[in-house]
């Protein structure tokens, strides 16, 4: 792979290629992606879903909304420090074409700000919740009607597809969905591949799938374009990474062991001896102790711990990134970044315990119950009437069903894997407070 095609500033529909050097700076093709990735619904669907505390109305828990833009920060320094590195190493990058070491905190902040934009409300047992309701629950009777692929795609349903899918996907007078540019693109595809074969190897871009049969063709676009390294053979389609999406992959990596630590801390769930104890070994070589003493309350003392600790992997990351540079650009670095940090035992540790004390606390374990009741019976109610109507059996309750039913999901679905994937695209769109309220009108428990 080389540096020049993998900075592509080319959108879906183009019929020429962009470039650089006649880009207006003041509105960086980049930096347009960013503007509108945070216009969109989809984005502002993320202030109430959950990070980790799914339902929760305290101030110090981060919903997925702050925690993508805390990642989007990460992301852009990431980007920067690394492209700082990239210009020096590879001048022509300036001379010839224009590009700048701020147009990798470009491409890493945007595709950071959009790594969370298909997650299902509920947290991480959302994606479980839709997946087990074909493989175990009610859709299990659509399995002979669909292919291997679509069959896996909807019992192993997966946020980064039906991210890739919000980005990209069509409908009528919107073409391309929010036509991002494919470097931003392929900065935000961590698992360049198809749902089937199943973690084939223990690369790290083979860990989940990043598109659905439905999006396969744009995918391969994208890749291609840019000259992403074909991984798979035969019917299967799989890339290696584009190398900006390692840098994506270690600002969320970053955020959600430091930041979801500090969310427990917060709460009462890990004590501050704990926090001492973990962070610690993380900021021990740039502390400063005066100042750490001067800090009187427990969110001061942790925030200052949390910001040190972000600086250091932030660096750590940079280091492993330019060290293995050439051999992610060869498409032979099966790693994240954090997994060749020298501080991965420390991160390993403080994950360990948030495994512990906050992602299985009583809290998070009865509010995700509620969840896949919610996630199911959802499903179940807009499948039925949305097939029903395609159908031309809908009952008038089918109808009364569909009507909840916002009127841009009003499309036309000719095939069922089509329309089974449009009904857990819409439900996946939901926040947790909007699934809550529809499941309580369709169940009848609304309150007046």
């Amino acid at each position: 792979m080389n540096w020049e095609q993998l900075l592509s500033l080319r959108r879906q529909g183009d019929t020429s290629k962009r470039l650089r050097v006649e880009q207006d700076d003041t509105r960086l093709g980049f930096e347009v992606d960013y503007d509108r990735i945070i216009f969109s619904s989809a984005f502002r669907s993320l202030q109430d879903k959950t990070q980790v505390i799914p339902l929760s109305k305290t101030d110090f828990v981060h919903t997925r909304l702050t925690h993508s833009l805390e990642v989007s920060v990460v992301g852009r320094s990431l980007g920067r420090l690394v492209g700082k590195k990239i210009i020096e190493k590879y001048p022509y990058l300036k001379e010839v074409h224009g590009y700048h070491m701020n147009d990798f905190g470009a491409i890493v902040a945007a595709a950071s700000l959009a790594h969370d934009i298909g997650n299902p409300p509920f947290g991480h047992s959302g994606e479980k919740a839709i997946g087990e309701y074909f493989s175990i629950g009610n859709g299990q009777k659509f399995r002979n009607q669909l292919t291997d692929k679509q069959w896996q795609d909807l019992i192993d349903f997966e946020g980064n597809a039906n991210g890739f899918s919000v980005l990209t996907a069509s409908r009528p007078g919107i073409e391309g969905g929010l036509r991002i540019s494919y470097a931003t693109l392929g900065a935000f595809m961590k698992y360049p591949k198809e749902s089937l074969p199943k973690k084939p190897t223990n690369n790290i871009s083979d860990k989940k799938y990043g598109f659905f049969q439905s999006d396969k063709l744009f995918f391969e676009e994208v890749a291609k374009d840019m000259g992403m390294i074909a991984n798979k053979s035969g019917e299967n389609i799989g890339f290696e990474r584009h190398p900006l999406a390692y840098l994506v992959e270690a600002a969320d990596d970053i955020c959600y062991t430091i930041i979801d630590f500090e969310d427990g801390i917060n709460l009462g769930l890990v004590s501050e001896d704990y926090a001492l104890e973990y962070l610690i070994k993380l900021v021990k070589d740039n502390i400063g102790v005066a100042k750490y003493k001067t800090l009187e309350t427990k969110e001061d003392r942790i925030s200052y711990l949390r910001a040190l600790a972000i600086g250091s992997l932030i660096n750590d990351a940079v280091d492993v990134f330019i060290e293995n540079e050439e051999a992610i650009l060869a498409g032979k670095f099966p790693y994240a970044l954090t997994d060749k940090s020298k501080y991965k035992a420390q991160m390993n540790d403080i994950i360990k315990l948030s495994i512990e004390k906050i992602y299985q606390s009583r809290e998070v374990i009865e509010k995700e119950i509620v969840g896949y009741q919610i996630i199911q019976t959802l499903l179940d109610k807009f499948i039925t009437a949305f097939n029903n109507k395609y159908e031309g059996t809908a009952s008038n309750y089918d109808k009364l069903i569909l009507k909840m039913l916002p009127e841009k999901h009003h499309l036309d679905k000719g095939n069922l894997y089509e329309r089974l994937l449009h009904i857990c695209h819409y439900v996946s769109l939901l926040t947790d407070g909007n699934a809550l309220e529809l499941y309580e009108t369709i169940q009848g428990q609304k309150k007046r």
